[in-house]
């Protein structure tokens, strides 16, 4: 039995030479692919083709099988850490690091409320398993260097929340930087940190050093420094830069506002401190 091979005239796709590339987001918002091709040079997203966008990863093997390519075929699946399966996420990373027991700690009160072996086990957003409280509390903070974990209850707490945030460098896809964003120093986009998350309607300013500072129109739940942040006009995916630092939660904000309300009014509402008659 002969393979057929597959030609372009056969493929649902168009191709055309061209001296740059841009790429598109994946298409009903379930591919990876702007998150992944995010820090891909120009060099070689330029020499690289991308026909996918309508395919299934099904019908992308047929038509490697059909052509032969027997190297993509055997090719392992992802294997990165969101791929362990069903194994307990914690005892798979104490196979590999240290113990660091820390106190999980009350963002509201700094009451402690319980230990932990590690605060690289936890993620900012997720839940945390502290023993003897029927409640959930959620991640809101990490401080590596005493290993507490700031928590606070409720999964809607305003300290999960941000809506500012500081990459790193930017690596641009296309244009490096956009054209509007080094005229006008400011450019309305969106972006995204998570596969499959709802896009973010936001601004960027950049900075004399490549990064930008991103202004989220809302705030974010479980922004964290280490994940990427991607940016996107229209279906265009632009670029994406490592988040590294975070602007205060919503908890902080308010926090900050109910104090300088109380120093504003402190002396005249305060038993005994009102004004000499």
């Amino acid at each position: 039995m002969r393979w057929r091979q597959v030609t372009t005239q056969e493929r649902p796709w168009k191709m055309k030479r061209c001296s740059s590339r841009n790429t598109s987001r994946g298409r009903k918002g379930s591919s990876e692919t702007g998150l992944k091709l995010g820090t891909v040079p120009q060099e070689a997203l330029r020499r690289t083709l991308f026909p996918l966008g309508e395919l299934t990863k099904d019908f992308v093997k047929k038509i490697a099988a059909e052509n032969r390519l027997h190297h993509v075929l055997q090719k392992k699946e992802s294997m990165g850490i969101c791929f362990i399966g069903k194994r307990n996420f914690e005892n798979f990373i104490l196979e590999y690091l240290q113990p660091r027991p820390g106190r999980f700690i009350s963002i509201e009160d700094n009451k402690v409320l319980g230990t932990h072996k590690g605060w690289f086990l936890y993620t900012l957003g997720q839940r945390a398993n502290i023993g003897g409280l029927r409640e959930p509390w959620y991640v809101v903070d990490k401080d590596g260097a005493k290993g507490d974990v700031l928590v606070a209850p409720r999964t809607d707490h305003p300290a999960l929340y941000r809506d500012l945030l500081r990459t790193g460098r930017v690596h641009w896809i296309a244009e490096e930087p956009p054209a509007a964003l080094v005229r006008d120093k400011m450019m309305e986009c969106h972006f995204r940190f998570r596969h499959q998350m709802a896009l973010v309607p936001c601004v960027l300013t950049l900075n004399q050093d490549g990064t930008v500072w991103v202004t989220a129109v809302k705030a974010v739940r479980a922004l964290a420094p280490g994940q990427f942040a991607v940016f996107y006009k229209g279906d265009e995916c632009l670029g994406s830069g490592k988040i590294l630092r975070l602007g205060p939660s919503a908890y902080t904000l308010q926090k900050g506002q109910r104090t300088s309300s109380v120093a504003k009014e402190g002396p005249s509402d305060s038993p005994g401190l009102g004004p000499a008659p």
